[in-house]
């Protein structure tokens, strides 16, 4: 394994992350516990969760992966072993069964941390993130510009102010963001510079093959703020294994299960796909291996965050932190990208 720290931290993280969203409803707990051992095993000491997973977000499976996540760290004893991030959700009118308000109030944003760290078995989070904006601005493979009528208000200062207490208490160590544009990380980094409050450390964007837009403003803060990436589908929900190419995916495969999410489903992305498909076979690599030594030799890049739902998928995924890419193929791929940019915003 490789390793690298959290920025501006002495925090140890491995370059590759466990994802466990699946973990609640595509994998059980046995499975999840297994995926761990193994991950743990390989050196993989960063794990990723959520409040609101496992996923699909549901009622009757909110908190499920933070429970799995919980009795492991109760049967083995691995919690020190562990560098923990976990999210709380930001504003969707369905997820009310979370809470009343899904913002992040001081009375949220507390609400929400002690309901995870109850289900963790734990007494603190390393990294808490907050998974998506209050505002309108595009996520989840939004296109356009929305925000022209939105009511929102800045409070950036407050939400910090309400980390930083709860860091004090030593609930959490350190904050990031999660699908948040380059405005949004520099307002926050603003109120951390003049009012003497907690920096966000890392932001957990999408990054892979057919999304590089993380490159477009957001790289140059995290070169020159110290904010890492948490590169969350490096494999583009799966299709960039080739499996969708081939008609091996599974009914239960993510872009199956998420048909709401369209954004690796277009033509162009298939188009590219095969691209890759190609370089990879010329050179002698799977297109999962091309898909992530692509991601993992990035500089701006802390972490590439991975879920399997498979032993064999996990093992393949942690296999693909040697890799490394000749500047030949990095000319390939960016031959592509030249052809098809970002299909996959």
């Amino acid at each position: 394994m490789k390793y690298t720290t959290i920025p501006n931290t002495d925090i140890k993280v491995s370059k590759i992350n466990l994802g466990t969203m699946t973990f609640g409803q595509q994998n059980t707990e046995a499975e999840g516990h297994e995926q761990m051992d193994y991950a743990l095993e390989q050196g993989v000491n960063f794990f990723d969760t959520a409040e609101m997973y496992s996923v699909p977000a549901r009622e009757e499976t909110y908190g499920s992966t933070e429970k799995i996540i919980g009795t492991w760290f109760k049967k083995s004893g691995n919690r020190d072993k562990v560098v923990l991030a976990s999210k709380i959700a930001g504003p969707n009118p369905n997820f009310t069964y979370m809470r009343e308000k899904g913002d992040f109030s001081p009375a949220s944003i507390k609400y929400a941390l002690e309901n995870s760290l109850k289900r963790l078995q734990t007494d603190y989070i390393d990294l808490y993130q907050m998974h998506w904006p209050e505002r309108k601005t595009n996520y989840f493979g939004q296109r356009g510009f929305n925000g022209h009528d939105d009511a929102w208000e800045d409070h950036f200062r407050e939400i910090l102010e309400t980390f930083d207490g709860l860091i004090k208490e030593g609930k959490i160590k350190h904050i990031g963001v999660s699908n948040e544009n380059a405005w949004g990380m520099m307002r926050l980094l603003e109120e951390s510079k003049y009012q003497n409050l907690p920096r966000i450390k890392t932001v957990q964007n999408p990054y892979n093959l057919l999304n590089r837009l993380f490159e477009v403003g957001s790289a140059e803060v995290s070169k020159y703020e110290n904010v890492g990436l948490l590169a969350y589908s490096p494999l583009a929900f799966g299709v960039l294994t080739g499996k969708f190419l081939t008609g091996e995916a599974h009914p239960n495969a993510r872009v199956n299960l998420f048909p709401q999410y369209t954004r690796y489903k277009s033509e162009q992305c298939t188009q590219a796909t095969k691209l890759y498909q190609e370089i990879a076979k010329k050179h002698g690599l799977t297109l999962t291996e091309l898909a992530m030594g692509f991601v993992l030799q990035q500089p701006f890049l802390t972490s590439a965050i991975i879920g399997a739902t498979t032993m064999e998928q996990l093992k393949e995924n942690i296999a693909t932190i040697d890799v490394v890419l000749s500047k030949e193929i990095i000319a390939e791929i960016n031959h592509v990208q030249a052809i098809i940019p970002d299909p996959a915003p």
